[in-house]
C-alpha cells in the first residue's frame, strides 16, 4: 500500500508541475490547494530537495520549483525517496535489502511470488515520471 507520505508528494509534485512555468511556487499555497499538513509537507519538501528533484527560493518570489524536468523523475525514485523500499518484503527489495528472520529464501514460496509483484510494479513505476500524474 503507498503511505500517505508517498500519496502527499505525488499531490505536491503534481501540483508544481502543473505550475512549473510560473516560477516557484509557496509551500503554504501547495498546502492549501492539495490539503496537505504544512509541517508534513515541509518534511517531504525537504526531502525532495535534498535529493535534487527540487530546489526553493527565500525571499519574495521564493518557493519550491524542479532542479530537474519533471520527464526524468519517475514515479519510483520519489517512493524510494520519501517512503524507502517498492518491495512487499525485505528479502526481496532490490535498493533495501535485508534478510527476514527466520526465513529460508531458498525454500520460501512468498519471497518468490513476491519477487514477481516487485518486478511488475516496477516495471510500470520506472516507466510512468511525474508527468503522467497530471491531466
Amino acid at each position: 500500500m503507498l503511505s500517505k507520505k508517498s500519496q502527499y508528494a505525488f499531490k505536491a509534485l503534481s501540483y508544481l508541475v502543473d505550475r512549473q512555468d510560473q516560477g516557484p511556487v509557496l509551500i503554504s499555497e501547495i498546502s492549501e490547494a492539495k490539503k496537505i499538513p504544512l509541517k508534513f509537507l515541509e518534511n517531504i519538501l525537504l526531502q525532495l530537495r535534498k535529493a535534487d528533484i527540487l530546489e526553493s527560493k527565500k525571499g519574495k518570489g521564493g518557493g519550491y520549483f524542479f532542479k530537474q524536468p519533471p520527464q526524468n523523475v519517475t514515479l519510483a525514485r520519489i517512493i524510494r525517496i520519501v517512503n524507502g523500499p517498492i518491495a512487499m518484503l525485505p528479502c526481496v527489495s532490490l535498493n533495501f535489502y535485508q534478510k527476514c528472520d527466520n526465513c529460508n529464501e531458498e525454500h520460501c514460496g512468498l519471497h518468490d511470488v513476491l519477487i514477481e509483484v516487485r518486478d511488475a510494479t516496477l516495471a510500470i513505476l520506472e516507466k510512468k515520471t511525474l508527468l503522467d500524474l497530471t491531466d
